[in-house]
């Protein structure tokens, strides 16, 4: 068989299965960050993280209350984004951004100690990814994850 053969029945070949961002969100594997925040920081795209990310370094973790706000911590987020995108030609980013979490010794493989800052405060990589919406929805979005998340 010849390549461009097998190139035409590799295009009527159909996905066995598709995990779709709708799906995702729907199960609550991604969640789109505060839409009014995006939009003040100045990213034209939604904007959403995984539940694992957005967990651990957007919501405010507990014992933080009243000295941290989510839409603080995810303007933080964006902050540091913006700042590697700017200088990037790629659809995905890794990009770094100072988070403080109480140090109840659940340091993370992507969380660095910064000894100047105190135990409270984390040096954390993340992963983004800018890429359509959806399947069936081709409109931009961007995914930002903890690096090795799918």
């Amino acid at each position: 068989m010849k390549d461009s053969e097998l190139i035409d029945v590799m295009r009527n070949w159909l996905p066995i299965h598709v995990y779709s961002r709708k799906q995702a969100i729907a199960d609550g594997v991604q969640v789109l960050a505060n839409p009014d925040t995006t939009k003040e920081a100045g990213i034209k795209f939604p904007v959403y993280f995984t539940q694992t990310a957005y967990n651990k370094y957007v919501k405010v973790p507990e014992g933080m209350e009243g000295m941290q706000d989510e839409d603080a911590r995810l303007w933080d987020i964006f902050t540091m984004f913006k700042y590697y995108a700017r200088g990037s030609d790629s659809n995905q980013i890794t990009f770094k951004v100072s988070v403080s979490i109480p140090d109840g010794g659940n340091w993370a493989p992507n969380e660095k100690y910064e000894p100047s800052t105190g135990r409270d405060q984390r040096l954390v990589t993340l992963f983004s990814e800018i890429g359509h919406f959806d399947f069936d929805n081709p409109s931009p979005a961007i995914t930002i994850m903890i690096p090795g998340e799918d």
